[in-house]
């Protein structure tokens, strides 16, 4: 196994969560008093149960909306112009869900529309859900169907932008292949749960795969842009994973604060180093809009409260504050899709046995 020797100086270290110290307000969480947890009486349901948006809200979907933006501009405006106009800088790891879609759509205001945006959408062909349902729709996976709706929605709310979207099948001839490779990336990550996530970014990242026409045509097509937008720090700060429910059900706001407050401090150890390193191993840099320090410090100011309300129904409830942003950017599908991590909705999970764990070892 190779030893890094430029991974971060606590990665993979036991170092204790209460005693580890960000540089910036990571650890700050605004916890409502309970006397003002009741249901917001605003939250009125519309459409497919998503509740219109409040007044009492629409202060902080301001202020999300600004620092996001603000982040996303930052991380484009630098990428060098290229003299084809037409010329895509730009690229997005895109399964459809609220996270990366938000950021497509903000993106889209910011350049010129004669650039395209490149959209990655991983799908894997997984050797135990074939034996099980056939091969013929062996890459019709979660993620792409949500993909395809997604980039869909996008082309309604900015049809005179160019949206490349590129359908990366991986067959799992492939993925023996490169596994190995991919395993060294990883380290001093080392669950099964590392190497699903991983694989799905190297390949996404990569970008070999086939462009979708409008007709549903397809051509062989690998990706241009060396910059790669990634929505990494949604789930964290906005309470996006089943644990942060569970957490609720288990001891209201204050657990579930406490639980986001150790996701957001130790995601710099747990998953980015592990992230940078696939990324990086396919020639593109990632960019991380919703982990700026200025979307960070926003979000550490706003109450648990009007972030996410666990009370409303899953798809909804969670990140609740960035799906009435969603919402706000015409994206009324996208903002009511439940959260599915990306080796389930890109089927790296699970391959060749059922009965592995995600925190299982290598």
């Amino acid at each position: 196994m190779v030893s890094h020797q430029w991974i971060y100086k606590n990665e993979g270290s036991t170092v204790a969560l209460d005693t580890f110290q960000p540089t910036i307000p990571f650890a700050q969480v605004i916890v409502d008093h309970p006397s003002q947890m009741s249901m917001d009486p605003e939250l009125l349901p519309l459409e497919n149960g998503f509740p219109e948006i409040p007044e009492s809200w629409k202060p902080y979907v301001d202020g999300l909306q600004n620092v996001l933006s603000q982040s996303i501009r930052q991380r484009v405006e630098s990428i060098p112009v290229q003299d084809n106009p037409s010329f895509p800088r730009v690229g997005i790891l895109f399964s459809g869900g609220v996270d990366c879609i938000t950021i497509a759509a903000l993106l889209t205001q910011m350049l010129p529309h004669t650039e395209p945006i490149e959209l990655f959408n991983v799908s894997f062909e997984n050797p135990r859900q074939t034996k099980t349902h056939g091969s013929a729709s062996k890459y019709n996976v979660p993620d792409r169907l949500t993909g395809i709706q997604g980039w869909k929605e996008l082309c309604r709310i900015d049809p005179q932008r160019q949206w490349r979207f590129v359908q990366v099948d991986v067959p799992y001839v492939q993925v023996l292949e490169h596994k190995s490779h991919i395993r060294q990336l990883l380290v001093p990550s080392d669950t099964v749960m590392d190497m699903s996530i991983g694989m799905a970014i190297w390949f996404a990242a990569r970008g070999i795969g086939n462009l979708v026409s409008d007709n549903g045509e397809t051509t062989p097509y690998t990706g241009l842009a060396r910059v790669l937008l990634l929505g990494m720090g949604a789930d964290e700060q906005l309470g996006g994973y089943s644990r942060h429910r569970s957490a609720w059900d288990r001891g209201g706001t204050d657990a579930l604060a406490r639980e986001i407050r150790m996701d957001v401090q130790r995601i710099a150890t747990r998953n980015l180093g592990r992230d940078d390193r696939i990324v990086s191993d396919t020639s593109k840099e990632a960019r991380y809009p919703f982990l700026a320090a200025t979307v960070v410090d926003y979000l550490s100011t706003v109450p648990v409260s009007r972030k996410m309300d666990m009370r409303l129904p899953r798809g909804i409830g969670e990140k609740l504050l960035l799906r009435m942003l969603a919402r706000r950017l015409g994206l009324t599908q996208a903002s009511v899709l439940a959260k599915r991590a990306i080796q389930f909705g890109a089927r790296t999970a699970k391959m060749e046995s059922s009965n592995t764990k995600g925190q299982d070892s290598l």
